[in-house]
């Protein structure tokens, strides 16, 4: 049975609860363009759809066209998963990379760009679920473009940040365009200065008009391939014109009674399984903070451990790594937890730039759907008159080819952005996300904790301060986080460090649906511009 219960005496003030329908995500603009689709007569999978694409043109800083995404979709009483990750150019290999002097793939440049898989994300959910067409719900991202908008204070922040060290080090040509499109005269807009790009606008349109064909096939795919010739890149039109994105079987473990369910690789969300696999072993409601705040930063270590050992393109994964989420492997990790801070395998975790979204109607479909360039404005490369900013996926690649993870063609690398939801007996509870590149299984594992463990209220849940692990015994902890608390798990051997902002921290929003009202409880993201649009 359903035990989550709205009571109003819990809730923090911020709270949005409505009926009908809700969008919740980082940038106010878009999910009140994802809700205007909803009172249009869209669904759900319309709603996300609009939302994703407003996100591109008003959240530039964390995703473009050029993106990837992933969905978890809820509709007549089934879950499924969308993997619309792309793959390694054909013509790229191991051996280019080195014959061009690195040692690793570089996080910016030609190099990391592989297929982008967004576009073809929004057509193909368009085509299988939504009620409207492609056009009607890419239209408010297309006014958005055209006739400009202003600026929200994070995306401003963000905007300033990646300006500033793009001017010290992307002197090559090949960046120009990045120039031209997101600082015109030298210049960024700050929060508040209506921003336009009448290049964004005519992409978007060209996807809408032929269901992203354009894009992979027709004129875009041309400029793309163009671009890359000419400046001796190795992404092709042919690469554009045989991506298809895939529809995947969600995998899960229960843990307290719910069902979690994160897709499976070559995103990460194996990871988040992994810890609450871990956790689950341990009766945290009668533990102390400080035992399970320790606990968790363990669990989450051994679950990284795992996941960078393992996850990569699904068709090349060792049959080992479908053993990992087995009840008896979570219980021998799970003995490995002490009570002093180990050191595992996994280096130095880089941070990441992600948009996450939900939506709900009140038909009772629920999306979770998240997209993402990586690195804030990715591989720096944007394709002259389009505005379309390229993803750079590949930089997540392993040069050494007995990794698992190493570079091939054709090959999808290590994932990092995730789409999760909770069910409880085969009922939808909803969607849940937490963006930031490596942040986001420590996140997602942290949130369901405060959600079920704790039974906070979704953005309660939001709201509490975070840990984040970085590397060997190195976790960060917000401002806020007590500092009774930090220095406790100091005394554990961790070695904790207060970070001056909440930036790398990640950004979520949940939705809940109460199965007897139907009544909707959003939570968004206090640490960016966050909204709950609700109906």
């Amino acid at each position: 049975m359903f035990d989550y219960h709205f009571s109003p005496f819990s809730q923090p003030r911020n709270s949005v609860f409505a009926k009908r329908g809700m969008v919740a995500t980082a940038q106010p603009l878009a999910a009140q363009a994802g809700l205007d689709i909803l009172k249009k007569g869209g669904n759900a999978i319309d709603a996300a759809i609009a939302t994703a694409a407003c996100l591109t043109v008003v959240e530039p800083t964390s995703n473009g066209i050029g993106s990837d995404a992933f969905a978890i979709i809820w509709t007549k009483g089934k879950l499924h998963g969308l993997n619309a990750s792309g793959t390694a150019p054909d013509s790229i290999s191991i051996e280019a990379i080195h014959a061009r002097g690195f040692d690793a793939i570089p996080a910016h440049g030609l190099e990391p760009v592989m297929v982008p898989g967004a576009p073809a994300a929004w057509a193909e959910c368009s085509r299988r679920f939504g009620r409207l067409s492609l056009k009607e719900t890419l239209q408010p991202a297309i006014d958005y473009a055209e006739q400009g908008f202003p600026i929200s204070p994070i995306v401003a922040k963000n905007w300033r940040i990646a300006f500033d060290k793009y001017k010290k080090t992307f002197q090559n040509t090949m960046f120009a365009p990045w120039f031209d499109t997101f600082a015109p005269d030298g210049q960024v807009p700050e929060a508040g200065d209506v921003w336009r790009s009448a290049d964004h606008a005519r992409s978007l349109r060209a996807i809408a008009d032929s269901n992203a064909e354009d894009f992979y096939k027709g004129d875009l795919a041309d400029q793309i391939d163009s671009f890359s010739r000419a400046h001796e890149g190795f992404i092709r039109k042919s690469d554009l014109a045989r991506y298809r994105p895939q529809w995947v079987e969600p995998i899960s473990v229960n843990y307290h009674g719910y069902d979690i369910w994160e897709l499976p690789p070559n995103g990460q969300g194996l990871v988040a399984l992994l810890g609450l696999n871990i956790l689950k072993q341990f009766d945290l409601k009668n533990e102390d903070l400080i035992s399970k705040y320790h606990k968790q930063i363990e669990a989450l270590k051994l679950a990284f451990s795992d996941g960078k050992a393992y996850i990569t393109d699904p068709r090349e994964m060792s049959d080992e790594a479908m053993q990992l989420l087995s009840e008896p492997y979570s219980a021998l990790r799970a003995k490995q937890i002490g009570q002093m801070a180990m050191t595992p395998e996994p280096g130095k975790l880089p941070k990441g730039g992600t948009v996450y979204l939900a939506a709900a109607d009140e038909e009772g479909n629920m999306v979770s759907f998240i997209q993402s360039n990586f690195m804030g404005f990715g591989s720096g490369i944007v394709i002259p008159g389009t505005g379309i900013s390229l993803q750079n996926r590949g930089y997540t690649f392993s040069l050494n080819p007995k990794d698992a993870n190493s570079l091939a063609p054709g090959k999808k690398t290590y994932h990092t952005i995730i789409p999760g939801f909770l069910t409880q007996n085969g009922t939808p509870v909803g969607p849940f996300g937490v963006m930031g590149g490596y942040m986001q299984p420590q996140g997602h594992l942290q949130v369901i904790s405060r959600l079920i463990d704790e039974h906070l209220h979704p953005q309660a849940a939001l709201d509490a301060p975070r840990w984040q692990w970085i590397e060997n015994k190195t976790v960060l902890v917000e401002p806020e986080f007590p500092n009774a608390l930090a220095q406790a798990l100091a005394r554990r051997g961790h070695d904790i460090s207060v970070a001056l902002d909440t930036g790398s921290f990640g950004r979520g929003q949940i939705i809940w649906r109460d199965p007897n009202t139907g009544i909707l409880a959003g939570g968004t993201e206090s640490r960016a511009d966050g909204m709950v649009a609700a109906w």
